[in-house]
């Protein structure tokens, strides 16, 4: 290490002293201790980590302390700032997992406040005056919109299938087509699911074609289900076949076995009825007389994390009854949401203008066009002659794993910024507050206005503006 350098690390000072001096000055007021001190060390090692490695040492401004202090306000505002941040969905896909999947609606949100900022009968009979149960909050309504006999929720539809195995199967064999073995995001796959419930699992068919016949050969005295799993994030087209929930059940009856279906992302809505692809619903599989149908209340539902499971009374009571049950609970926030989207259901039209997934995937295609005509026009406005702006035809997708097949027809936004990389403009986005994340697709950055709320096109308008502003001061 030349001596410069070395020069360069013994003018650092140390803790004690940036603390000193930013105390004098009150620099450091509302920063707590405990993120105050490792601020200040941070900054420190990013310094003295430019001297050791870096091809160009620093420039001695760096070492003043005022200059330090002010890179230690802004490492303490980083750390003090909350990490989970509303994010401006422009990728089209409409169930977006790593994007929080289902937005809530207005009404939901309003009831969610008035519950987890107040006391709540969660746990409560009012009618009684003594304890009650958490589920009568969702099991009546999930009765009367479904047609089960009971219901119950836990806090995601991967924990309602681990809870019906483990209660229905443990130490027996679940038979389970070959084709129907899913797996989903985050490593979740049915067979090692079966396995932490205890379940012995036990396949039959192949991977495209499963009878009746595979079924009726592969059950015995050791047979304690059978499962059939919707595939909900694949589609096996061509040459296949696949055995019915109707005839499923009528092979459960004939061996006096329990039928269980999960859905995955499941739906109380025929979407078919919307001009989308047709979907099998909740109220389907009841009606064929499955005894268990788990779903995910997060998904094609529209409303908060949750594992739904319906089904006959006997087999509901017996889960209910698991000791696993209670740590897979869902909270307070949770049931509030639920019911309040729950509620929307009873008037279908009005499920569909109010609770924003199913908003969004029935969205007119006008619409559509409207919003992506309205944002050229702004974005127009701002270019200083400098964005390229094109309206292109392409898909949105229903995401989080539902419908997969489904290519909703969309009208996005191409964008590219002379003298500016595409990579550079997607990072500026993503850096926004709040970050707007779109995609990159033949060498521009994309935008599709299907996945865009209310009050967004503004934010989208603010944040090329200001990206050219600073484009601008820089030069």
């Amino acid at each position: 290490m030349d001596e410069n350098r070395q020069a360069q690390l013994k003018q650092l000072p140390g803790v004690d002293r940036i603390l000193e001096y930013g105390a004098q000055g009150g620099h450091f007021a509302h920063v707590p201790k405990s993120v105050l001190i490792p601020a200040i060390r941070a900054a420190i090692e990013a310094l003295r980590t430019q001297i050791i490695e870096s091809e160009h040492p620093p420039d001695s401004s760096r070492f003043s302390l005022s200059a330090l202090v002010a890179e230690v306000k802004t490492q303490a505002r980083q750390r003090m700032t909350l990490k989970l941040k509303r994010i401006v969905n422009a990728t089209g896909v409409v169930v977006h997992t790593n994007l929080g999947r289902s937005l809530l609606s207005s009404a939901v949100m309003e009831n969610l406040a008035s519950i987890s900022s107040h006391y709540s009968n969660l746990e409560f009979d009012l009618e009684a005056g003594r304890r009650g149960s958490r589920y009568s909050a969702v099991e009546g309504i999930l009765c009367e919109l479904s047609g089960a006999q009971a219901a119950m929720v836990v806090n995601n539809n991967a924990a309602a299938t681990l809870l019906c195995l483990d209660t229905l199967a443990t130490g027996r064999e679940v038979v389970v087509s070959r084709g129907e073995l899913v797996e989903i995001g985050g490593a979740y796959r049915i067979p090692d699911v079966m396995a932490k419930s205890g379940a012995i699992l036990k396949e039959v068919g192949t991977t495209n074609r499963t009878h009746p016949r595979d079924y009726e050969n592969a059950i015995d005295e050791h047979t304690g289900l059978l499962l059939k799993v919707h595939t909900s994030n694949y589609s096996i087209v061509g040459f296949t076949a696949a055995v019915s929930l109707p005839d499923l059940v009528s092979i459960g009856r004939r061996h006096g076995l329990p039928v269980m279906e999960d859905l995955g992302s499941g739906t109380l809505v025929d979407f078919s009825k919307y001009g989308l692809i047709r979907e099998p619903t909740v109220q389907e599989s009841l009606a064929a007389g499955v005894d268990v149908v788990t779903f995910s209340g997060d998904k094609l539902l529209g409303g908060p994390q949750a594992g739904i499971i319906l089904g006959s009374k006997r087999h509901i009571d017996r889960i209910k009854a698991n000791s696993l049950t209670r740590a897979l609970r869902i909270d307070k926030m949770t049931l509030a949401a639920l019911e309040a989207t729950l509620h929307l259901y009873r008037d279908e039209p009005h499920a569909i203008q109010q609770i924003p997934t199913l908003r969004m995937l029935t969205l007119p295609l006008a619409v559509i066009q409207g919003r992506a005509a309205e944002l050229k026009t702004r974005l127009d406005r701002v270019s200083r002659n400098r964005l390229k702006v094109e309206l292109l035809d392409f898909s949105s997708k229903a995401g989080g794993g539902s419908l997969p097949v489904l290519d909703l027809p969309s009208r996005c936004l191409g964008v590219t910024v002379a003298g500016t990389t595409v990579n550079a403009l997607e990072r500026w986005m993503r850096d926004h507050a709040p970050p707007i994340i779109g995609r990159i697709e033949n060498d521009r950055f994309i935008m599709d206005p299907r996945t865009l709320q209310e009050g967004e096109l503004d934010i989208i308008e603010k944040a090329f503006a200001d990206m050219l502003a600073a484009d601008t001061q820089g030069r």
